[in-house]
């Protein structure tokens, strides 16, 4: 709990709005109401290029930034966020959940015209509404310092998109990441956002899950990726593409020469989806992620994806968790990376899926040609729980005892493994460094939970996430 001082307000029309507030990290400060006469309306979002300017454009360069903020609030009527007093100067804010509403988005927008330290701001569900999109878009025109904005479950519609795509259209801006989760929109909504993708490369990273999305927005979004040459990462999960929206995304992906993340997850792609993203992994030589998973995906379907994956060389993580796929369809998978000797595949994901004892003897064949890869699967049919507790010993405990030993850090040890030296290292180098490696033993799933210890989830390990350990 925080021992500051409550904030005095400026001005005595604001004293009944802020004694009513708790001055606390956890308060939700939801709008208070505006006094008419101080709020301008602007009868569009297209004429109100000055809508985030303060009578005094002097004042608005020369005030401090708690100051500027503390006047926004005054002007729009609402009730300051301490929060975002204390953290205005931070790279990172967190906004999610206050319930700002359309106006103290605009107060906080106003804020961030001239701010020049938070580059990731967060303001998940805060019911932003379209008026409020208006004042972020606006103040994004003038920030070049803003990096990544998350407005996921605000609701925000048909009109929202239409006012992010605008905004799109002419994005001069540094933002880079943009998250649109669980916004209400649609098939219309993915038209407009497609027509402005197709031309932005500024967008790298781009999050349109929880969305209402139907094979006709697979469509729209299928042409966006023939002609987008910026975006890096997209999260289409939990929509609604079945077959014909599967397979204009996978047609827009033959070309895509960028896109290296792709989340498609809790859809509807059948084997017949299965069959344009097997054709897509034959391709397709930049995609090094793609998660299928709970797409309704058979054997029938995963042996089309196998046979895209003995030509593919890019992709390293395949997750096909919660498909209706059996043992059989596990080993056309692991017998098709096996035979291609330039895949780079390093974590293929079938956790649903129970093995036997003689498809564990075939994977150890297929770890002998690429040891950077890690399946992960359900079970092993038939082992016994006592067998399977002494499969598995606590990794860092093991590599804790080798550190005492030779009187050195665990964080040592692991840099050792590492040909830089540094503390950084990609998680299939590390994976194949930690398995070829004899000063400790260690099986696939215990490198897997040291894995789990230190991964950045960024396609790389971080030593430093480790507590060092004392000689």
């Amino acid at each position: 709990m925080d021992d500051e001082e409550p904030l005095e307000p400026e001005t005595q029309d604001e004293t009944e709005t802020v004694a009513a507030s708790e001055n606390s990290d956890e308060t939700l400060y939801c709008e208070a109401e505006a006094t008419p006469a101080v709020e301008k309306e602007k009868p569009t979002h297209e004429s109100s290029e000055t809508d985030l300017e303060m009578e005094d454009t002097e004042k608005f360069f020369t005030t401090g930034q708690k100051e500027l903020y503390l006047e926004a609030c005054k002007l729009v009527g609402v009730v300051p966020v301490s929060y975002f007093i204390r953290n205005m100067e931070e790279s990172y804010v967190n906004l999610n959940h206050h319930g700002l509403g359309p106006r103290g988005t605009k107060a906080i927008a106003i804020a961030l015209v001239s701010n020049t330290a938070v580059m990731t701001l967060e303001l998940e569900d805060n019911c932003i509404m379209a008026e409020g999109i208006v004042s972020l878009t606006q103040m994004l025109r003038e920030n070049y310092y803003l990096q990544e904005l998350n407005l996921s479950d605000n609701d925000l519609g048909l009109e929202g998109a239409r006012i992010i795509s605008e905004f799109l259209q002419r994005n001069t801006s540094s933002l880079s990441n943009l998250q649109l989760s669980g916004n209400n929109f649609k098939d219309e909504a993915a038209e407009l956002l497609s027509q402005a993708l197709s031309s932005d490369y500024r967008i790298k990273s781009l999050d349109l899950s929880h969305n209402q999305f139907s094979d006709k927005g697979g469509e729209h979004l299928g042409q966006m990726l023939a002609l987008n040459v910026g975006l890096q990462s997209l999260d289409l999960s939990w929509n609604h593409f079945y077959t014909r929206g599967a397979v204009a995304l996978c047609n827009g992906l033959r070309t895509n020469v960028t896109l290296k993340k792709l989340d498609v997850s809790m859809n509807g792609f059948g084997n017949e989806g299965a069959t344009a993203l097997g054709d897509v992994l034959r391709l397709n030589n930049s995609l090094a992620y793609l998660d299928v998973s709970g797409n309704d995906i058979s054997n029938e379907g995963v042996s089309k994806i196998s046979r895209g994956l003995e030509l593919n060389d890019s992709l390293k993580v395949l997750k096909l968790f919660l498909n209706p796929m059996s043992m059989d369809g596990a080993v056309l998978l692991i017998l098709s990376i096996k035979r291609n000797p330039k895949s780079s595949m390093e974590e293929l994901d079938i956790s649903n899926v129970l093995v036997s004892e003689q498809f564990v003897k075939t994977l150890d064949g297929v770890y002998a040609v690429h040891p950077q890869l890690d399946v992960v699967y359900k079970a092993v049919q038939g082992l016994s729980a006592k067998k399977a507790v002494l499969l598995w010993t606590n990794p860092m405990k093991l590599i804790q005892s080798y550190a005492d030993q030779h009187k050195i850090t665990v964080v040592d040890f692991l840099k050792n493994l590492n040909p830089t030296r540094t503390m950084r290292m990609p998680v299939g180098e590390f994976r194949k460094a930690m398995v070829q490696q004899k000063q400790v033993p260690l099986n696939r799933s215990q490198i897997r939970e040291l894995i789990k210890k230190i991964d950045e989830k960024t396609g790389m390990v971080n030593f430093s996430l480790l507590k060092m350990a004392k000689p």
